[in-house]
């Protein structure tokens, strides 16, 4: 079971990559106006598997078995660095309030680069924003699931089993093995990220003003991040590597779609010690206007 998931992360992976060579065909190039360029059928197509994708890993994800009591009796709250075991120090009373509010702030934030329709250029547009969303987020879910550090490849407990005064009943749902990593705040980020990503690549004009940007992009997944471990959902090192993935989701996928100042590029390589995939990235957001 394994191998099959390995394989159908790196078969996902190489859709991704490959699609990139597809993209320039017949599209004006008024890169002042129209900075992106989106194929529909490769887009759609991207979309479409990630869906599919989407639906068998999550059934994957939320079938794990439940943990046993010796599996709870066994757990060790001092293998964790200083960090970490404030999620372990919390109240546990309050972990239902938490989760509503974490509900919210996720659909609240996945919400919000609709106000990029605002933008009268990017109006214009809307039809590629919503795939270029849609593909970012398909994305961003299919890591989560998929990738190794995910809850597919990963067993890791929430903090929430280690409450020995919780009933075992409450500690021992088969979804608690999935702390690693946040897909909740991987998605946030992703969407805060791609909204400044767009914004930022529509206006040039703002100069180095887009870092205000994506400093503004953090709040959402930063206040999240604090629902979730305080809703004993993650530790603190979780939610890290959610905001680490949802952040280069979100630049990378609409910088694919640049018309000009690509700095993303994929490939195959091969040696005496092995063959991979290889990924060059010269970040254009990161560029002086």
């Amino acid at each position: 079971m394994k191998s099959y998931r390995f394989k159908f992360s790196i078969l996902f992976f190489l859709c991704i990559c490959f699609a990139k060579e597809v993209y320039p065909q017949s599209y004006p190039n008024d890169v002042s106006n129209h900075p992106f360029l989106v194929n529909y059928w490769v887009t759609g197509s991207i979309c479409g598997v990630g869906v599919v994708a989407n639906y068998l890993g999550i059934t994957e994800v939320l079938g794990k078995k439940e943990i046993s009591s010796s599996e709870l009796q066994a757990l060790n709250k001092n293998v964790f660095n200083g960090i970490d075991s404030w999620a372990l120090n919390l109240n546990p009373s309050h972990v239902n309030t938490y989760e509503n509010y974490s509900t919210y702030t996720v659909a609240v934030s996945c919400a919000l680069p609709g106000l990029l329709l605002f933008d009268h250029q990017i109006k214009r547009d809307w039809t590629d924003m919503l795939l270029m969303y849609m593909e970012t987020m398909t994305i961003t879910t299919n890591i989560f699931e998929w990738s190794p550090l995910g809850p597919t490849f990963q067993n890791k407990f929430r903090p929430i089993t280690y409450y020995t005064q919780l009933p075992d009943n409450q500690r021992n749902s088969g979804s608690y093995r999935n702390s690693l990593y946040s897909g909740h705040v991987a998605a946030v980020t992703a969407a805060t990220f791609f909204m400044a990503k767009v914004y930022s690549d529509y206006n040039p004009v703002i100069g180095n003003n887009k870092y205000l940007l994506y400093g503004a992009a953090l709040g959402p997944p930063l206040f999240l991040s604090y629902l979730r471990v305080a809703g004993l959902k993650h530790f603190p090192s979780d939610v890290a590597v959610g905001i680490g993935v949802g952040a280069l989701v979100g630049i990378v996928v609409p910088e694919l779609h640049r018309q000009q100042g690509r700095g993303v590029s994929f490939g195959l390589f091969s040696s005496p010690e092995g063959s991979g995939i290889a990924m060059a990235w010269h970040p254009d957001f990161l560029q002086q206007n």
